[in-house]
């Protein structure tokens, strides 16, 4: 669990891909270019952590969102602040690290999770 969210607004990796591949759920990596270059899950938008705040009327409060990050620690603080003010918001639990060794895809083909 994410020192930051909730383990009841934390979901696992299978969780977060049948979310945005069957319910069309907003899925937000808030890591910096450069991890996020190196590798992503496709369909995600691209948010960085200090850039919510600013973008934050950008997402629609009537849709659940799920933040990602490399391990669940700044996405668990997205989460956190999200919900607070009011959104339906989620935590990758374990992060793209738990994505990738649950065995779901990473983009591009040569992917690599990098970053603290």
């Amino acid at each position: 669990m994410s020192t930051f969210a909730e383990s009841d607004h934390e979901l696992d990796a299978a969780e977060v891909d049948r979310r945005l591949r069957e319910d069309g759920w907003t899925v937000i990596d808030v890591r910096e270019q450069s991890e996020r270059e190196a590798g992503r899950v496709a369909g995600t938008r691209h948010v960085e952590l200090d850039r919510l705040t600013a973008e934050a009327e950008t997402i629609d409060r009537d849709r659940p969102v799920i933040f990602v990050c490399r391990v669940g620690s700044r996405s668990g603080m997205a989460t956190q602040a999200f919900r607070a003010s009011g959104y339906e918001a989620y935590n990758l639990r374990g992060g793209l690290v738990a994505w990738e060794e649950a065995g779901l895809p990473l983009e591009p083909e040569d992917a690599r999770i990098i970053g603290d």
